[in-house]
């Protein structure tokens, strides 16, 4: 009797996984991701390339500080407090686009896709449209349409994303 019980048992295991995915009616929802694997991403495209050159200018003292607040934040899990260091130094230096790129990070995690998307946008038309910063700038409105679920936007920033490779000089 018990063998015939775990006989049935796996071969009704057996046809349900043969059967294969039920058809979605509805598109399918994006897996969450943590704040951690949000931030991965992102930073992971900044390294993409192999850019030679990279220039960051100089922020002032103010700035400085309310980076380094915002860094510290970043990493004791507290970014509520990172979007406010990061959202206090843009009182400042509003047209940075370092500084609004971490923004939109900070934004980001927090699920504010819609200022992510746009603080990266702006950091975008701001910078250097080239290198790192392009491409940190392009993955997160990837990943802000992703979690909103636009897969072919999504895609359209990807391929942007790919635009920011640097080229190689010109040797004769």
């Amino acid at each position: 009797m018990t063998h015939r019980l775990l006989l049935l048992c796996l071969s009704s295991l057996l046809l349900a996984a043969c059967a294969g995915a039920p058809e979605l009616t509805e598109s399918p929802r994006v897996a969450k991701k943590s704040a951690t694997d949000l931030l991965f991403e992102i930073r992971t495209a900044e390294l993409e390339g192999n850019d030679a050159l990279e220039v960051q200018p100089l922020d002032d003292s103010a700035v400085a500080d309310l980076r380094v607040q915002a860094e510290m934040a970043e990493a004791r899990g507290d970014f509520a407090a990172a979007e406010l260091a990061y959202s206090k130094a843009l009182g400042l230096l509003p047209e940075s686009p370092g500084l609004l790129q971490a923004h939109a990070e900070m934004l980001l995690v927090l699920g504010k896709l819609d200022s992510a998307e746009s603080n990266a946008a702006r950091a975008y038309e701001l910078g250097p449209k080239l290198g790192p910063l392009c491409r940190r700038s392009w993955a997160t409105v990837r990943l802000a349409r992703e979690l909103r679920g636009n897969a072919s936007a999504a895609t359209t920033a990807n391929e942007q994303a790919q635009r920011c490779a640097t080229p190689p000089p010109v040797r004769m």
